[in-house]
């Protein structure tokens, strides 16, 4: 199913850690270069900027190519413009295996053709329905950015197919179940976390490293899914949303005690279970998701002055990172305050990068200087035992 040769992308995900390793003083400079040299990678851009501006190129020519179709084929297709969207995402879908077989990934002109093949077919569907219902488009939208991730390994698309996935379970939840207004907090709540586990055992269980980051990057995603599915201020002002006919102040919605303990709990777990497995995404949302639980109960209850309750939170942040910079900052091992050698937590997750150098034969960089003493010369069990010097 994967369009690339395989050894090369082994040989990039190689190269990638190559450098975290080199970054972290494990190999030297002269190694990493050997190791680039002997490997051959796919043609990619680890500098965003510069994947960025490939982008925009690869917009631009794929765009004039549809352009061109379009100008051909306008003269006798005047009364069913609708397949043109179709037209283009084949064309997408065209200009995606030639780039994959001419070995670009993650270069800035194939994430300009799989994105535009993913909206090209959103807009057709889009154009067939008549924007009447979403669940069509978004169903096919899954479809199509599963396959791209699947086919080509498109971090974007995989979070492009989640988000589609999710818009279209809670779409069918809220429009044809009886009661699913009600049961759409809950709902999301479980999926979110049925997604978690689920991605969880699969990084447990991967044979193709390849594909980690994209399912490390919806394991992430579901985290802050679940947090949000129950957070107080999300769901009352989304309810008020749905349900309309208030101006400034939302009603107050059911079991509400249960979503107020929902958004201080939740973050705290987060905290104490990244601290235990040493989970350093899950560490970043529960700081984040701890800020928004504040900002949620301060939009209903405005206990101080905006200006009190920033110095505040201020001094009992500085007090709070001073107290373990304190008690951390002489640990060796665990969880400690000493600087990460290693920025990213995948890196021994082959172990192949590590027996580069034997495969390849190198040698060390370092020789030590033999000695000026010369040992041996004894026929018996001692050195020198023969009775000569």
């Amino acid at each position: 199913m994967i369009v690339f040769d395989k050894n090369k992308l082994e040989n990039s995900v190689l190269i990638e850690e190559a450098d975290s390793l080199k970054n972290a003083g494990f190999i030297g400079k002269e190694q990493l270069d050997f190791i680039k040299k002997e490997l051959p990678t796919l043609n990619s851009h680890k500098n965003i900027l510069v994947r960025i501006g490939f982008f925009l190129l690869g917009s631009f020519l794929y765009s004039s190519i549809c352009s061109a179709v379009s100008l051909l084929a306008i003269s006798g297709l005047d009364y069913y413009w609708e397949i043109f969207p179709f037209i283009f995402g084949i064309i997408g879908i065209i200009g995606s295996e030639f780039l994959a077989k001419k070995d670009y990934y993650n270069h800035g002109l194939d994430d300009a053709f799989i994105l535009g093949t993913i909206l090209t077919f959103g807009f057709a569907v889009t154009f067939i329905t008549k924007l009447e219902n979403v669940l069509p488009v978004s169903i096919l939208v899954a479809i199509i950015s599963l396959g791209m991730f699947v086919r080509y390994i498109h971090m974007l698309s995989v979070l492009v197919f989640y988000l589609a996935m999710t818009l279209s379970l809670g779409y069918s939840i809220f429009e044809y179940l009886e009661a699913g207004q009600a049961i759409l907090p809950f709902f999301m709540m479980f999926f979110g976390a049925g997604t978690y586990f689920l991605c969880r055992k699969l990084t447990k269980d991967l044979a193709e490293p390849y594909y980690y980051n994209g399912i490390l990057l919806i394991k992430s995603i579901s985290l802050i899914l679940f947090y949000s599915s129950g957070n107080y201020l999300i769901v009352r002002e989304f309810s008020a949303s749905l349900m309309g006919g208030y101006y400034e102040i939302s009603p107050e919605i059911p079991f509400g005690f249960f979503f107020w303990a929902f958004t201080f709990i939740v973050p705290v777990l987060y905290l104490v279970y990244s601290l235990k497995g040493k989970d350093r995404i899950m560490l970043w949302i529960s700081f984040l998701a701890i800020a928004f639980s504040f900002y949620s109960f301060r939009f209903y209850n405005s206990v101080l002055p905006i200006e009190v309750a920033l110095t505040l939170s201020g001094l009992i942040m500085f007090a709070v990172s001073f107290f373990f910079i304190r008690k951390l900052r002489t640990k060796e091992s665990g969880l400690t305050f000493k600087t990460d050698r290693i920025s990213n937590s995948n890196t021994f997750l082959n172990t192949e990068a590590l027996v580069i150098a034997s495969a390849f034969g190198m040698k060390p960089e370092v020789k030590p200087s033999e000695s000026p003493m010369e040992f041996g010369g004894g026929g018996f069990s001692g050195g020198g035992s023969e009775g000569n010097f």
